[in-house]
């Protein structure tokens, strides 16, 4: 199934220099010229480089903290369950049960 992420966006369009169009003549190359947009091409690329990896330390470590997360869950339905069964009552008890709850109230003096 395809999402956002897997559709083509903006980090995928080609540069003119990566397609390899110019709009000089190829009669006409300047290897200065070639050399600078390479190295351009070059630090747009380990910009991109760097960003992506910040992007997969954060995501690990966000998985991390899910991972935790879903343990101490599970840790605690079980002992939830292992609760139940050993005899305690599975359900508190409600108004509809015929016991009164009372209202916690606390003065207020201004």
């Amino acid at each position: 199934m395809r999402d956002v992420n897997s559709l083509p966006g903006l980090h995928s369009v080609s540069t003119m220099f990566s397609a390899k169009k110019r709009a000089i003549p190829g009669v006409h190359r300047s290897v200065y010229l070639d050399l600078f947009m390479l190295g351009k091409e070059k630090e747009r690329i380990l910009k991109e480089d760097e960003r992506q990896c910040r992007l997969m330390e954060t995501n690990k470590k966000r998985l991390e903290a899910i991972g935790l997360e879903i343990n101490k869950l599970q840790g605690a339905q079980t002992a939830i369950k292992a609760d139940a069964d050993s005899g305690f009552s599975k359900h508190t008890l409600t108004q509809k049960e015929g016991i009164k709850k009372e209202w916690k109230t606390m003065s207020l003096n201004y």
